[in-house]
């Protein structure tokens, strides 16, 4: 039984596809399959049910994927020591990040660590926040930015930056007339609250502040978008009002800053966290990857007396 056999086993598992898991694995399918048809016979047990389309695992090939996953995770553990050992910061580091916080985060900090730590191939994936939790129990990622707490056992979590929400107003709505806003402002108009679409963390944060499980729902429209862009043109209709995250409203033009309202303190806010397995794979790269997104959020975060609003979605 070899390291490489294991790989090859969890690449099938992942994509349920030999072909597609031997182009993953950067071998030919006919290696990846004898090799995994090798470890079957030393075994004496069928791993998958090839007579399904697509692949599934069999009942003991399920329990062999798990202890696989834990044995390849560990083996990572020895290139880590001996990384950290000679101070080497490189290597390929996949990083997840939601949509509500990629691109305003992602254009801060990218240049500054490309330039600081050049021998490390960041590869960035947009996710949304099951997927990168999925994806870091399985090892498909090395690390996540993500809106917390999670509540995740096997997840460590490492505060990053609190960002309040910040409401865009049309001239049309109450509360523009109003220098500050509290929550009983968005309370006393949800069906005229623009959200983005199911499946954002970033409208569970929005609903949970308002303590609400869904929106009442007016009976002329319901408009829920995947952009906050869309939002903003929408409530520039005079179609309702929105919230948005503190750093997506810093580029915004002069008119349509005039339309932007804050809270009152405590601001209600979203924590931001990296996020990475408790096995601590890679610690260097991540440590070095947390000190750069510190370094820039700093001056442009600096708000202290918040009042921080779950992203889970209220049950």
């Amino acid at each position: 039984m070899t390291i490489t056999q294991l790989q090859y086993v969890l690449a099938v598992a992942e994509h349920k596809n030999f072909t597609l898991a031997a182009e993953k694995c950067f071998v030919t399918q006919p290696t990846l399959s004898m090799q995994i048809q090798k470890l079957e016979e030393e075994l004496d047990v069928q791993i998958f049910d090839r007579s399904k389309k697509p692949i599934q695992l069999t009942d003991v090939g399920e329990q062999i994927v798990n202890q696989a996953k834990n044995i390849v995770s560990e083996s990572g553990r020895i290139k880590d020591i001996v990384d950290q050992q000679k101070g080497y910061i490189g290597g390929d580091f996949k990083v997840g990040i939601i949509p509500t916080i990629m691109p305003t985060l992602l254009p801060m900090f990218m240049h500054n660590f490309i330039k600081k730590y050049p021998k490390v191939n960041l590869i960035i994936e947009e996710r949304t926040t099951e997927e990168i939790i999925k994806m870091i129990k399985n090892g498909q990622l090395d690390a996540a930015i993500a809106a917390t707490p999670l509540d995740e056992e096997t997840i460590k979590e490492v505060v990053l930056y609190y960002e309040p929400f910040v409401a865009y107003v049309p001239e049309s709505m109450p509360p523009f007339d109003k220098k500050e806003l509290d929550v009983n402002d968005l309370s006393s108009n949800l069906n005229h609250l623009l959200l983005l679409q199911d499946g954002h963390c970033f409208r569970n944060n929005i609903l949970n502040l308002c303590k609400a499980k869904s929106l009442d729902v007016d009976s002329h429209f319901q408009i829920e978008s995947g952009s906050f862009e869309t939002l903003v043109k929408l409530a520039d209709e005079g179609l309702g009002m929105t919230l948005l995250p503190y750093l997506h409203t810093l580029d915004m033009n002069e008119k349509a800053m005039a339309k932007l309202r804050h809270f009152k303190s405590p601001r209600p806010s979203r924590e931001v966290s990296l996020i990475y397995s408790k096995k601590e794979l890679k610690l260097h790269i991540i440590e070095a990857l947390r000190n750069t997104i510190a370094g820039v959020v700093k001056g442009a975060i600096t708000f202290q007396d918040v009042e921080i609003t779950s992203p889970l979605q209220a049950k």
